[in-house]
């Protein structure tokens, strides 16, 4: 049994890499609700991969709070837990900065040119006529582009998984966030700073960025 990749997943994954980034997905987009049940069987079918590759992805997702499992109960998505904001805010105002300054001082200038164009696309981006999954999968894509730009594959890993755990939050309260197309703006001039080289002014966007979330989200509950 084969399994199509994803747009932009690169054909050579293993069937159990496949089978983690589109259960990822779904656990990230809120397709399959907070504490819902996995059902291996379900999940065989509709990725298109063996029962193996699916159980080995959720052993993954298990290690990334994705998802929990309990024996003979089986495995189920984990809650969104708002008083989990401020932990995972915590890790992210640390990090994040860091990774943006080390990006703008690092990066060669074929993923700076790659940043410039990508600030360009999501200045143009008409936010407010996007679906709650397309704008979340922008938001990833930029934050991920970022990351990977640092160079440091460790420091990557980690806020993949935090900002995963955030995108989560984000998509339960995106539609009572009534700027939440500024906070998709701020990532034009944090990318153009990476772009430009601009260390601090970076690192001081990325900070500002992740904080902005934290309190735009209080706000609201």
């Amino acid at each position: 049994m084969t399994a199509a990749p994803q747009d932009g997943e690169p054909s050579s994954l293993s069937f159990a890499d496949r089978a983690y980034t589109a259960i990822q997905d779904r656990l990230i987009m809120l397709e399959i609700p907070p504490m819902a049940p996995l059902d291996d069987a379900e999940l065989v079918r509709t990725i298109g991969v063996g029962r193996t590759p699916v159980r080995e992805a959720l052993k993954r997702l298990e290690l990334d709070r994705l998802v929990i499992s309990y024996p003979r109960r089986g495995t189920f998505a984990t809650g969104v837990d708002i008083t989990d904001l401020a932990y995972i805010s915590e890790i992210r105002e640390q990090l994040e900065p860091l990774a943006a300054r080390r990006a703008a001082e690092t990066a060669g200038p074929a993923v700076r040119t790659e940043l410039a164009r990508l600030a360009d696309d999501t200045e143009q981006l008409d936010v407010r006529t996007l679906g709650r999954s397309e704008l979340m999968r922008w938001d990833l894509r930029v934050h991920r582009a970022i990351y990977h730009a640092a160079g440091n594959p460790h420091l990557e890993d980690t806020l993949v998984r935090y900002n995963n755990l955030a995108t989560r939050i984000f998509c339960l309260f995106l539609d009572r966030m009534p700027e939440f197309d500024r906070h998709v703006g701020e990532h034009v001039g944090l990318l153009r700073a990476i772009a430009g080289q601009d260390g601090p002014a970076a690192e001081d966007l990325a900070r500002e960025h992740v904080l902005g979330f934290e309190k735009a989200v209080r706000a609201i509950i």
